[in-house]
């Protein structure tokens, strides 16, 4: 993994970038110690694919939300509202119900995936004004997504 090439000059910024490779992976694993009830497996910056054994729902992902509330149409063709209870996702089926769990607050939210997006690295999802206001989220917080459906 680690060759020398008998420069320090050009080893060193060779390992370090290799070692900054590592770090997320690490990070994941690190995630996973010590939880029996929750399984995951790291993919783009959240978990995907847990199953809670208490209550049977599929965490899809955890990361960075943010919301919006401008916009004439959603990615499905419907009239954007909003004050309602819907969201985007990058790779979600248009129609899949999400429970959104704010995490520093314990509230939660059930919407429904209607648009596309974020196109932000280090988001996950998009919530509009109305599913954000339920949930109390002022900014980008951190949530969970269980899916419903």
């Amino acid at each position: 993994m680690f060759v020398m090439t008998g420069n320090p000059i050009l080893s060193a910024p060779r390992a370090t970038r290799r070692l900054w490779m590592l770090l997320p992976v690490c990070l994941s694993l690190g995630a996973c110690v010590g939880t029996d009830e929750i399984r995951t497996a790291s993919i783009d910056g959240g978990r995907l694919g847990a199953v809670n054994s208490e209550s049977g729902r599929r965490l899809i992902q955890r990361g960075a939300a943010t919301w919006y509330q401008s916009g004439a149409r959603t990615a499905n063709g419907e009239r954007f509202n909003p004050d309602g209870l819907t969201a985007a996702h990058r790779t979600l089926p248009f129609g899949t119900r999400v429970r959104v769990l704010h995490e520093a607050s314990g509230r939660s939210v059930v919407v429904r995936i209607n648009d596309r997006g974020p196109f932000t690295r280090g988001k996950i999802i998009d919530l509009s004004r109305g599913s954000a206001r339920a949930l109390g989220l002022r900014s980008t917080e951190v949530v969970s997504l269980h899916r419903l459906d």
